[in-house]
């Protein structure tokens, strides 16, 4: 086997410094254009967050909220866009009689001249007062033996007499009778005093059918009143009479 001797020109072992150092500097000048290299900078607009306020409170503060009212924008409307459609207009008839009617009742209000001085005497109607209760009543009605008092006086005196009379004219036995539990029963009853003094429209809600009929004959036999005057005049009244009983 013949040994191959390498020629001088073709040994590259003589060159690879020299291409060291050429890979070197290429390497070292795209590190300079890299490093050298400007970008261009694009503006980044920050939206700001609302940030909630921290509240402190104290214990013993009681916190009070409030609705802030909306403030809604308000929407124009162009009153040229807005319009009402013509209604299509129909030809008359020029035919038609137009009369013309005359007004010859007497009785047509008239036109009256008034001279400066003059008085005018005008209708007022008469104003009708209902039923008025006991306890609003300007001026009570008058219990006979009442007669004379101040308006306070005579409300008092008005109730003790009331109250005399159902005792001793109300049959207590007769409860005792009916063969009720034992216990406390009240009867209620309402009735009016009109402007003549009378008692009417009696009204009566009592536990038993006999106990209703003997209040309705006690409520009879109450003498006639002065009548009740309200706006000085004589007015009905009405007068509720509670009547409490027990039975043992």
């Amino acid at each position: 086997m013949k040994n191959v001797k390498k020629l001088p020109t073709k040994q590259l072992e003589k060159f690879s410094t020299i291409f060291t150092q050429l890979g070197l500097v290429l390497v070292l000048f795209i590190v300079y254009l890299t490093l050298e290299h400007k970008t261009e900078q694009k503006p980044v607009v920050a939206k700001q967050f609302h940030q909630p306020e921290t509240v402190y409170l104290n214990p013993d503060e009681v916190p009070v909220f409030k609705r802030e009212p909306k403030n809604e924008p308000k929407i124009k409307v162009d009153q040229k866009s807005v319009f009402l459609e013509d209604e299509p207009v129909e030809k008359g008839d020029n035919d038609i009689i137009t009369e013309t009617i005359v007004n010859l009742d007497p009785t047509e209000e008239e036109t009256v001249e008034l001279n400066e001085g003059d008085i005018i005497e005008v209708d007022i109607p008469e104003t009708v007062i209902e039923d008025v209760p006991y306890d609003f009543v300007q001026n009570a009605p008058v219990f006979k033996g009442c007669e004379g008092l101040s308006k306070e006086e005579n409300r008092i005196c008005f109730d003790k007499k009331m109250k005399k009379f159902v005792q001793r004219n109300f049959d207590v036995g007769l409860a005792n009778d009916l063969g009720l539990n034992s216990g406390k029963y009240r009867i209620s009853t309402q009735f009016i005093i009109d402007d003549k003094g009378n008692v009417v429209d009696i009204k009566i809600r009592a536990p038993h059918a006999k106990l209703k009929l003997e209040t309705k004959e006690l409520i009879q036999k109450l003498p006639k009143f002065s009548p009740g005057i309200q706006h000085n005049r004589a007015v009905k009244v009405k007068y509720n009479l509670p009547i409490s009983f027990i039975i043992e």
